[in-house]
């Protein structure tokens, strides 16, 4: 009994001194005058400290003694020495789950929310400061903090436009990350840019593109049979569209071929014919195109995004040919339509032509990974061979292609590469 005894009180004690250790990371971050908020959050085992953090930023960089405003981070920390996974996202910050290159790489996490997005929006919502080089300065003056406590390698990614942040950060600075993978990130070089046109009349089989086109206008001509249902939908579950019912409609109708084949939530084997109940066609819309898209507060969420579409970086439009006899409500098919009213759209084609040029000529050590079937491989970078750059295109891939889909020799390729560029060795 007593050994048992000092056995418990020894265990305690061991228990009690390592819980009142003081966590060394955590003082690293108090004594950095930029960081003004740190809180500990949730981590899984593989990590020893997790935390969201807020670092006061400059508004506009070319004015750093302006007005700030709060960037919302979310670190997981496991080794000073281990590499670094340095998460560009495009739009808010989704929390320190770790992320595929993190596991792969057994890294060190860090995630940075965009300006203007979540919680990292400023007071004074000035459209003006929402554009690439001002979000790369946020993430170089971020990296530049970072490095005095991680020594290891650092690899930059992102998803979607998240992916396209990885690309304009490493645009403006080449030489702070080791590797950057960006994951599905379109290169867009026009507002509305025309590729998506030709790939959605490429993309498949021509038997599962007609089935395509006899569906949606299928949807369009039986629309006083489906839309009362959409209705009946919306106030049962309370849902506000931000245009009226006939626009919502008809935009839905269009944004089903891009949807189609950027998810894949669907098969051509599933589409409705166009004589099949209305409760077919209308249940086969929802899988394969959700209308969350269309829904007001999404708009909303995302509004920050079609400012810099409109202004910057590029988009879609619909091509409504198909579909101009069956029409009430749309005659333009823009996107623009998403975008804030407050805000003011002037594009500069300047912007992603140089960003394009400079990837293909200096863009070395990225990894890019694409789905084949995504929507968005249609504006995918076109590497010319004067880099070092690999781009890996999942067949039938879709908008979520990652490394863990490819297959044998591919797979090997991804992972050699990574593992040349960053000098380790990846568990097989």
């Amino acid at each position: 009994m007593k050994t048992f005894r000092l056995f418990l009180f020894v265990s305690f004690a061991f228990y009690s001194a390592i819980i009142s250790q003081p966590k060394e990371l955590f003082n690293k971050l108090k004594s950095f005058n930029e960081i003004v908020e740190i809180k500990e959050v949730g981590k899984d085992s593989s990590v020893s400290e997790s935390y969201e953090v807020y670092i006061l930023q400059p508004l506009d960089h070319n004015n750093p003694a302006g007005p700030k405003f709060k960037q919302r981070i979310f670190i997981s920390h496991k080794d000073e020495n281990l590499p670094v996974v340095f998460v560009t996202e495009g739009y808010s910050a989704r929390g320190n789950r770790p992320y595929e290159l993190t596991r792969l790489l057994n890294a060190n996490q860090i995630v940075v929310e965009h300006r203007y997005f979540g919680n990292s929006v400023p007071e004074n919502k000035d459209w003006q400061f929402l554009n690439i080089k001002q979000s790369a300065d946020d993430y170089h003056r971020i990296v530049k903090l970072f490095k005095q406590i991680y020594v290891g390698k650092w690899i930059s990614t992102g998803i979607s436009k998240g992916g396209q942040t990885t690309l304009f950060y490493k645009r403006f600075y080449p030489n702070d990350v080791d590797v950057a993978v960006p994951y599905v990130a379109p290169v867009n070089v026009a507002q509305e840019d025309p590729r998506i046109y030709i790939f959605l009349n490429s993309v498949g089989t021509e038997e599962c593109r007609n089935k395509m086109t006899q569906f949606q206008r299928a949807f369009l001509s039986r629309r006083d049979e489906i839309m009362p249902m959409l209705m009946r939908e919306a106030e049962t579950n309370n849902t506000r569209f931000f245009l009226d019912w006939d626009e919502l409609y008809e935009f839905w109708v269009f944004e089903y071929s891009f949807a189609f084949w950027q998810w894949g939530s669907a098969t051509c084997e599933e589409i409705p014919l166009p004589d099949e109940p209305a409760e077919f066609l209308f249940e086969h819309m929802k899988k394969a195109n959700s209308y969350d898209y269309f829904m007001e507060n999404t708009v909303n969420q995302f509004g920050p995004f079609y400012v810099q579409a409109y202004n910057e970086i590029g988009f879609y439009g619909y091509d409504l040919s198909p579909f101009k006899d069956l029409l009430i409500a749309v005659k333009d098919g823009s996107s623009k339509i998403l975008v804030p009213k407050d805000a003011e759209i002037n594009f500069d084609c300047s912007v992603m032509h140089d960003i394009n040029t400079w990837l293909q000529k200096h863009g070395n050590n990225i990894l890019y990974i694409y789905g084949g079937n995504d929507t968005w491989s249609a504006t995918a970078i076109q590497l010319t061979g004067e880099t070092n750059a690999v781009k890996m295109v999942k067949k039938k891939g879709n908008h979520g292609t990652r490394i863990y889909h490819f297959e044998g020799e591919e797979k090997e390729k991804i992972y050699s590469t990574l593992e040349d560029w960053l000098n380790l060795k990846i568990q097989r």
